[in-house]
């Protein structure tokens, strides 16, 4: 069960005790945060891109970074979106990577994987809120851009009246962890779009603010 309090979710996955990681709430600001890090903001771009938190330029074009230290956390803005994190099952390596569909389907949960030292086996991996099928409407571009590279993901798309799509953000997010070799795959189950009371949601609200998705060692 996901612990809610007034500000943030806790992620709700098997992580050491030395990870802390969760979503800011939409009551909430980024001082949120229970971690006293440096805090690596990104120029979030949907794309593929992922860096070392706390090295090179700060908010770099990145959708994706990888800490190793507590003094560095890593962290997403999303409305929308889905936030996905990771950390080693020894507690030493953590990675926060943003991943709307044009995210996952350029490769930003396979980069972020293959930038951290540790391997698939020994990671895991925590969906925090994103939206749900019931509300993503997308188009065929969106279902070909997956289902060309990997036709089992045409179960995450379910045809609407409009001849349109209903994708399932979670479930395509799911397939790609799980091809990429991640077995400990927690969290999911949000709607940005339906909790209108905890979550901001770019589709409800076009000029929403965001949730901050964190994850560090402490």
């Amino acid at each position: 069960m996901q612990r809610v309090s007034d500000t943030w979710i806790r992620a709700d996955w098997p992580a050491p005790a030395n990870i802390v990681a969760g979503t800011t709430l939409r009551t909430s600001a980024a001082d949120a945060i229970p971690l006293h890090g440096r805090k690596c903001w990104l120029h979030q771009v949907h794309g593929a891109e992922v860096v070392i938190a706390g090295e090179g330029d700060e908010n770099p074009d990145a959708d994706g970074s990888v800490s190793r230290c507590s003094a560095n956390v890593c962290v997403v803005r999303t409305a929308d979106c889905l936030p996905v994190l990771f950390c080693a099952t020894d507690g030493t390596e953590v990675a926060a990577a943003h991943a709307g569909w044009r995210g996952l389907a350029a490769g930003i949960l396979e980069a972020t994987i293959a930038t951290m030292h540790h391997g698939p086996a020994d990671l895991m991996a925590w969906l925090g809120p994103g939206i749900s099928q019931p509300k993503f409407e997308v188009g065929d571009e969106v279902r070909e851009a997956f289902v060309s590279v990997d036709p089992g993901a045409d179960v995450c798309f379910e045809p609407n009246e409009r001849q349109r799509w209903q994708a399932d953000l979670y479930g395509l997010a799911k397939r790609r962890l799980a091809a990429a070799g991640i077995d400990s795959i927690s969290g999911g189950g949000w709607c940005t779009y339906a909790d209108t009371e905890r979550f901001y949601s770019w589709r409800r609200d076009k000029d929403s603010g965001r949730m901050v998705t964190f994850v560090g060692l402490k």
